[in-house]
C-alpha cells in the first residue's frame, strides 16, 4: 500500500494539446510579420535622430500617453524577441530621462520577458520535461537550487542572448516570480548605463555622430557591475561550502 507522503507514481501526464501551441504561434506570426511589413527601420538610431524633435514635442503635450506608449512599445518588442532593444532603450533615456527613462525600460522589458517566459511554459515546459527524463530533471533540481542567484548573474552579465535567458528558465521550472523579481532586478544597471548614454543623445544628434556603446565596458561601469555579479554567487558559494563542510 502506498503511503498517504509518498509521491502517486500512477498519475497520468497531461495530454499535450495543440491549442497549447497558440502562444507561440502568435510570437512567431508577430516576429515575422515585422521584417515583411519593413517595420525594423523604426527601431534605429535613424529615426530616432530624424523624428527627435516631434517626439519631444509629443511627450510633452502628453506625458503620460507617451510613458506608457513606450512601455506598450518595449513589451511588444521583447515579448516578440525582435532587435531594437538597445534603440528603445536609448530614447527612454532621450525622452524621460536616466530615472524615469530606466523605469520605463525595465518594466516594459519584464513584462515582455515574463510573457515569452509564460507562453514557452504553456506551450510546451511540460511536454518537454515529460519527454526529456531523467537528465533535464537533474539540470532542473540544479538550477532550481540557486534560480535567483543564477538568474542574476545572466541578466547582470548578458553572456547569452536576452530571448534564450526568458525561455530556458520556463523549461527548468524556475517560479514566476523569482523570474520577474530577477529580470527586473538583474537588467536594471545596465538599463541605467543605456539610459544615462541616451539622456544625452542631443548633443550626439548636434554633432552628427553616433552614441558610445561600448560604454558599458568600461571599468568605471563594469567594476561595479561584476560587483553586482560576485555578490549574487554568495548563496551559491555557501550552499556549496556547507554541503562540503563535515
Amino acid at each position: 500500500m502506498q503511503g498517504a507522503n509518498e509521491p502517486r507514481s500512477d498519475r497520468a501526464p497531461k495530454r499535450f494539446s495543440p491549442w497549447r501551441l497558440l502562444p507561440v504561434l502568435i510570437i512567431a506570426a508577430g516576429f515575422v510579420s515585422f521584417f515583411l511589413l519593413d517595420l525594423d527601420r523604426y527601431l534605429s538610431f535613424e529615426m530616432l535622430r530624424d523624428h527627435r524633435q516631434t517626439l519631444l514635442a509629443w511627450r510633452t503635450d502628453h506625458y503620460l500617453l507617451a510613458a506608457l506608449g513606450f512601455v506598450g512599445l518595449y513589451v511588444v518588442t521583447v515579448a516578440l524577441s525582435l532587435p531594437g532593444a538597445v534603440w528603445l532603450t536609448l530614447a527612454g533615456g532621450f525622452l524621460f530621462g536616466v530615472v524615469e527613462g530606466a523605469l520605463c525600460s525595465v518594466t516594459g522589458a519584464t513584462i515582455g520577458a515574463m510573457l515569452v517566459f509564460l507562453a514557452a511554459r504553456y506551450a510546451i515546459g511540460d511536454f518537454l520535461r515529460a519527454k526529456a527524463g531523467p537528465a533535464l530533471a537533474k539540470m532542473e533540481a540544479g538550477f532550481q537550487r540557486n534560480a535567483a542567484s543564477y538568474l542574476l548573474v545572466l541578466r547582470l552579465v548578458p553572456l547569452f542572448p536576452f530571448w534564450l535567458v526568458n525561455l530556458v528558465p520556463a523549461f527548468l521550472g524556475v517560479p514566476l516570480r523569482t523570474f520577474v523579481l530577477c529580470t527586473f532586478f538583474g537588467i536594471m544597471p545596465g538599463s541605467i548605463v543605456y539610459n544615462s548614454v541616451g539622456n544625452g543623445l542631443g548633443s550626439v544628434f548636434d554633432a552628427g555622430e553616433m552614441p558610445d556603446l561600448g560604454i558599458i565596458l568600461e571599468p568605471r561601469i563594469l567594476l561595479p557591475i561584476g560587483g553586482l555579479v560576485m555578490l549574487s554567487l554568495i548563496p551559491v558559494v555557501y550552499k556549496k561550502f556547507r554541503r562540503e563542510t563535515p
